[in-house]
């Protein structure tokens, strides 16, 4: 007996003749892929926000270490608010009423020279002499001087920036002289 064979259909795909309609549709170009540059920059400035962040956490979680040396007057007055009444007569020696410009005069007064006393004369007020971190200090003395930069009391000025370097000590400090009219005369580090 012999058999029959029938002719076979090809399957759809598998290289056979495509019928209108049926199998699989013809090539189509993958869409172009997104550039990633934009995610990339987009987490690198989170990055940095994140990195900002971190920062003023571990300052603000540091920087509240309860130093008692803090002489600045707002931080006085609250201070007084808390202390029991027998303690406030003693907390308050005569070196803590006084204000950083009287600091700074009795400093030199007491270790510097005779010209440099007679400029530290025209100080009206400093600023940044209490609090030193040893990583960017500053501190401005004002004065009662007119003019800037060129101006005739420069001398002084830096006469008073060299007492200031004397008193003071930081690793990294800056002390700028400026006159009553805000202009910058004088500076040091200190």
């Amino acid at each position: 007996m012999s058999q029959q064979q029938y002719p076979q259909q090809p399957q759809p795909g598998w290289g056979g003749p495509q019928q209108q309609g049926y199998g699989t549709a013809p090539f189509q170009p993958q869409p172009p892929k997104k550039s990633k540059a934009g995610k990339i920059v987009g987490f690198g400035c989170l990055g940095v926000v994140a990195l900002f962040v971190l920062i003023g956490v571990v300052a603000a979680a540091g920087g509240g270490n309860g130093d008692s040396t803090d002489t600045g007057a707002k931080d006085k007055a609250v201070a007084a608010g808390r202390t029991p009444e027998s303690e406030k007569a003693e907390a308050t020696p005569a070196k803590k009423t006084k204000t950083q410009a009287e600091q700074f005069k009795a400093c030199v007064a007491k270790s510097g020279t005779a010209t440099e006393k007679k400029a530290v004369q025209h100080v009206t007020k400093v600023t940044g002499a209490d609090k030193r971190n040893d990583i960017l200090d500053s501190a401005e003395v004002y004065t009662d001087f007119s003019g800037g930069l060129m101006s005739n009391s420069q001398g002084d000025a830096k006469l008073i920036a060299s007492a200031f370097t004397s008193c003071y000590e930081s690793k990294n400090g800056l002390v700028s002289v400026y006159g009553q009219d805000g202009d910058l005369i004088a500076n040091a580090n200190y």
